[in-house]
């Protein structure tokens, strides 16, 4: 049986040279891992706007998607996450911890210090590169 395919979209926000990495929680699908945030695409959104839904429901805040960073696909045990990073930019609000157990801001250098979930790594390794 093919597993499902899940299309996901990040934000690697950026802040002051920092990009902010959440972790998800405990008890949770991939709890204890870091992210960079986002979700899944709703009918007919892009995945820009739904990018900015995304960081407005789970942080109570709003951001400006920059640019694109990868697309990178990872198979779980419950399906297949096919993921497209954007980097972006804060604009409104402090990324309140709605869902997630902690985040840190880091530079991009140290971003491989954290225990990041498969399908977030290459977005990192871009970001790395740029």
């Amino acid at each position: 049986m093919s597993k499902k395919v899940i299309n996901v979209v990040a934000a690697a926000i950026e802040k002051d040279g920092l990009i902010f990495c959440a972790q998800r929680p405990e008890g949770k699908s991939l709890g204890g891992f870091w992210e960079f945030p986002g979700g899944k695409l709703e009918v007919g959104e892009t995945p820009e706007e739904a990018l900015v839904r995304e960081i407005q429901e789970e942080f109570n805040s709003k951001i400006e998607v920059l640019s694109y960073v990868n697309e990178a696909s990872y198979e779980y045990e419950f399906g297949i996450v096919t993921m497209k990073t954007y980097l972006s930019r804060l604009i409104e609000g402090d990324l309140v911890l709605l869902e997630h157990q902690d985040s840190k801001w880091l530079p991009v250098e140290r971003l491989m210090e954290l225990n990041w979930a498969p399908v977030d790594i290459p977005a990192v390794e871009c970001l790395q590169k740029k």
